[in-house]
């Protein structure tokens, strides 16, 4: 589970880089006729991966990996303690991630936010996760902060007992209860609680969820904390992984200075756990507020290191997880009973959790379906998949894992791979084995697999739109609803604890180089459209995105969600090639295509393996140049879509981001849509292929594109196979769109909006005004005032809300980078018996930034510090320089803007962010839209001193 989360991007962003992921899981149709190479042999992508590495270990047991990687000057930090919630005895489920959460407080040597300090040295991909059997910490940073980040994870490590204290384990305590109830308060937000007890006994280590129960967070104890700590969380645990710009002599060094002196702990004690099969088929009703039905069946299915597990993982592929599964291809495309399915297995160390869901069409028999369902299922299993359908399952697993690999750190870095395989399996380089597996997988291996595992008892669970009951609620284990204060209000405060000891120095910054931006090289087709194309050859790997000036803001105002139509479409048929063949063939070459509307711009991407580009640009013209919009997909769209959008009436923030757009900018204004991007019911229904095709032939053309480009390529050879694709490519007779943004005169008095989510266990708030700024104007001032005051992990709201007050697991403000007016949004899911405290406080927040309590040198300097050590993270792979381009390209920024920044940055100063703030921002102006249970939110608005409106989601 995410330490937490950055600021939302809210649904307004205006770029799409769509398709920059590898493809999704896939019946076979005819392939299409191609005058491309053959894709490439598995074999030869299992040699492109590669993560070569050294390691050692300390006298006090830490296992410490090195991988040199010098494409860019910043290090991966990744600490996995082999401890999570399988660990927890009875009685203290929650407590693996509760702890998670105090290591990012404070230790003996460095008290206060951990995240803060990250900060402050540039940090990116910093985060903390728990799940069943392990915790792990992980930044990446500038080559010349390593040395503070290894000085601050030793110290945690080896130092943090001093610095925990009983309002620290309180606040936290709030925090991780306010995330319990941010996913439980989410469509099928009770689905894993009723799973996990369903499929294993009592007693069994998996049985409860890493969130936890009420009742057990609220039980633990500061004697708890110290426990935990002393018997888990010893170097011994631990595996250290170092990757990027630093090599094996450099690493030891550093390594011995600050890990060396901490003492070993206990021997760790492995916490076994059988792969239980159920006795007989079990099935299960529940009901939720859900837009349509969805059928799960799920079994328990070996751990990671289990051989059957790839085979197992590519079955499913096969089944349900390919874009051209047996399920999409029969349920979905064929006989239009569903309108999504999926089959996947999520791993864990010691067992693993197969899943297939569907999402049942609306107004279909639920039960009938289930049947079919079943009876494909058997089906499968009896006859096994295809060799083709294997080889195009292992070739998207291949070629996602090269995609992954790009980076040194975050979630799919190389760090993370080789952490992995070396706590659960004591073999860094368990990846290699495990793709030679998947490579040489069979239609009869992986056959045999499916039939071992999923050939057993299955839980059929069935998840129905209705009220969710008492006892589906009990399941999450939250009888005791009770608030979570900083402090126990009937109690005296608590004493601050110890005083920490002596500090120990922290050690200085290196000098870090301001960043490189790669160049930017320019060319042109034959045809006049503009090519943008900087190198980076880390992988072998292309990315391509063909950029149009439409999006969102060109929709259709009489008929709204045409935009999203035309860009679901264009994969699902061309003039040569219908759905399956298109999905078969991306699967077949590992590419991915994707298309996605920003609020300016509509993007069709492609990511491509290097040996198979100029098949997958042939496959990407013709996706963009010839859709068919066959009538009978049209109809499947527009079926999904609908659903879709009933689906997001059900969403806390979904529901804010339909409702808030028009209230800002008026029904007229481009903008004033749903952030959704995904339309109205009505206007969806309007809907005609014609009105498709003349969207396509107004904004997606060849006078209104740039096609940018990054990866392991060259502008010399990347240019003849654009020109190939797309230099003939002539625009249509008719006139090509444009936008007009214009507000009108109408007055937008501050006020709440409440929407009745009856059974919410949260309130969600967003709060939005105009800045009366454009993107275009390049407000960098503003944008970094905003920083401070709601954007980044240590700004006014995020501390106040969750670290000072622990009402909610996230909180802050946005200013998405569109290309005309920006918005200020204000965002926090708080428990429901603080909502009105919440929006006093938010209010009160906000004003006060922007008079009294202004800008901070302190807040400025740790401001200014993070945007410039943190430049050199942030362009490490081709979809981060991809995204660069683009934003420079939109907003009317030159190739070198990146490299310029520090320098800009340098020059502010705290009353420049301040006057920015104030010339932008009229807090009094802010519209607040509150999603929760009215019966219990709305006696607590009548104290905000704002009028209170009732809202609802008409279409």
């Amino acid at each position: 589970m995410r330490f937490f989360p950055r600021p939302l991007t809210l649904g307004l962003c205006s770029l799409a880089v769509t398709a920059m992921a590898v493809p999704v899981p896939a019946m076979s149709a005819a392939p299409a006729k191609t005058n491309a190479a053959a894709p490439a042999a598995l074999s030869s992508l299992v040699a492109a991966v590669n993560i070569p590495y050294e390691q050692f270990t300390l006298k006090n047991g830490l296992r410490v990996i090195v991988h040199t990687d010098r494409k860019a000057p910043v290090v991966a930090v990744s600490v996995w303690y082999h401890v999570g919630s399988r660990f927890e005895p009875a009685g203290k489920t929650g407590f693996a991630h509760l702890f998670e959460h105090l290591m990012f407080y404070g230790s003996e040597n460095a008290d206060g936010p951990f995240f803060g300090r990250l900060e402050d040295i540039g940090a990116t991909d910093w985060n903390g996760t728990t799940w069943f059997d392990r915790t792990n910490y992980f930044e990446t940073v500038p080559t010349g902060a390593l040395d503070r980040a290894l000085f601050l994870e030793a110290d945690r490590m080896g130092h943090l007992l001093g610095a925990v204290t009983q309002a620290k384990l309180d606040t936290q305590r709030g925090v991780v209860q306010n995330e319990k109830r941010m996913g439980e308060n989410q469509p099928y937000g009770l689905v894993e609680y009723a799973q996990l007890a369903a499929m294993l006994p009592v007693g069994h280590p998996y049985r409860h969820s890493t969130i936890g129960s009420m009742a057990d967070l609220n039980a633990a104890s500061l004697a708890d904390v110290q426990n935990w700590f002393k018997t888990h969380y010893g170097p011994n645990n631990a595996v250290l992984v170092l990757a990027g710009d630093i090599d094996v002599a450099t690493a030891k060094a550093k390594v011995e200075k600050w890990f060396g002196a901490i003492p070993s702990g206990p021997v760790p004690k492995d916490v076994d756990a059988t792969v239980p099969t159920l006795p007989r088929d079990a099935e299960k009703l529940m009901h939720d507020n859900v837009a349509a039905t969805r059928l799960y069946r799920n079994w328990i299915v070996p751990g990671v290191n289990s051989a059957d597990l790839p085979q197992l993982d590519l079955a499913m592929a096969v089944f349900g997880g390919l874009k051209s599964s047996r399920l999409d291809n029969i349920l979905v495309r064929g006989e239009k009973v569903a309108v999504g399915v999926s089959a996947s297995i999520q791993p864990f160390e010691k067992l693993s959790i197969a899943e297939i869901t569907v999402d049942v069409k609306p107004g279909q028999d639920a039960a009938a379906v289930g049947r079919r369902l079943d009876q494909l299922l058997a089906d499968y299993l009896a006859k096994g998949p295809t060799a083709d359908e294997v080889q195009r399952a292992a070739t998207r697993q291949l070629s996602g894992t090269i995609g992954g690999l790009e980076k040194v750190g975050g979630f799919s870095g190389k760090a993370v791979t080789l952490a992995e395989g070396a706590v659960y399996s004591g073999d860094p380089g368990k990846y290699k084995k495990d793709l030679v597996l998947y490579a040489a997988a069979t239609p009869q291996s992986v056959g045999a697999a499916a039939r071992k595992w999923l050939g057993r008892p299955v839980f059929r669970l069935t998840v129905a739109p209705g009220e969710r009951s008492a006892e589906d609620n009990a399941l999450a284990g939250n009888a005791t609803h009770r608030p979570a204060f900083f402090r126990d209000p009937k109690k005296p405060a608590p004493s601050a604890g110890t005083p920490p000891p002596t500090k120990v120095p922290e050690p200085a910054i290196e000098p870090v180089k301001d960043l490189e931006f790669p160049e930017v090289e320019h060319a042109t087709l034959k045809n006049g459209i503009p090519i943008l194309f900087a190198r980076r050859a880390t992988v072998p790997v292309v990315r391509v995105s063909v950029a149009f000036d439409a999006g969102n803001a060109a929709d259709d105002k009489a008929k709204l969600g045409t935009a999203g139509l035309v860009t679901a479409l264009l994969d699902e048929g061309t003039r040569s090639r219908n759905s399956i063949q298109i999905a078969e063939e991306q699967e077949r070459l590992g590419a991915s295509i994707s298309a996605g509307n920003g609020m300016d711009t509509t993007n069709v991407g492609l990511y491509a393996l290097k040996p198979n580009l100029d098949a997958s640009l042939e496959l990407l013209a013709d996706v963009i140049r010839n859709p068919a919009f066959d009538p009978k997909e049209v109809e499947r769209l527009r079926g999904q879509v609908l659903t879709r959008i009933a689906a997001e009436k059900t969403e806390p923030m979904p529901i804010a981001q339909r409702l808030l757009p028009p209230l800002l900018y008026g029904q007229a204004h481009p903008y004033g849509i749903p952030f959704t991007g995904s339309g109205t019911e009505s206007g969806v229904k309007a809907v005609t292929r014609a009105d498709l095709a003349a969207f396509h032939g107004k904004w997606l053309r060849p006078d209104n594109a740039t096609i940018f480009v990054t990866g392991d390529t060259t502008l010399a050879e990347i240019l003849p196979l654009l020109e190939k694709r797309f230099g003939d490519w002539k625009s249509p007779q008719g006139e090509r769109g444009s936008k007009l943004f214009r507000m009108d005169r109408m007055m937008r008095p501050a006020r709440i909006i409440l929407v009745d989510k009856p059974q919410s266990p949260q309130s969600l708030i967003l709060a939005g005004l105009l800045t009366g700024k454009r993107g275009t104007d390049n407000p960098l001032t503003l944008l970094t005032a905003n920083e401070v005051l709601g954007g980044s992990s240590t700004s006014r709201l995020i501390m106040d809300l969750r670290e000072t007050k622990g009402w909610a697991y996230s909180a802050g403000t946005s200013m998405p980078g569109v290309k005309e007016t920006i918005p200020l949004l204000v965002y926090a899911p708080v428990q429901t018996d603080k909502t009105g405290d919440s929006i006093i406080a938010a209010r009160k927040d906000i004003a006060e930034f922007l008079t009294s309590k202004g800008t901070t040198a302190a807040e400025r300097n740790q401001t200014i510090n993070s945007q410039i050590l943190s430049l050199p993270g942030s362009f490490e792979t081709s979809s981060d320089l991809l995204g660069a381009m683009m934003r420079n390209w939109l907003l009317g920024r030159p190739d070198d803007f990146y490299e310029k920044l520090p320098g800009i940055y340098r020059a502010m100063t705290p009353v420049d962010l301040d006057k920015a703030a104030r010339e932008a921002i009229d807090p009094d102006r802010l519209i607040w839209v509150v999603v929760g249970d009215a019966k219990l939110v709305r006696p607590q608005l009548d104290a905000v001193g704002l009028p209170v409106e009732t809202g609802t989601l008409a279409d």
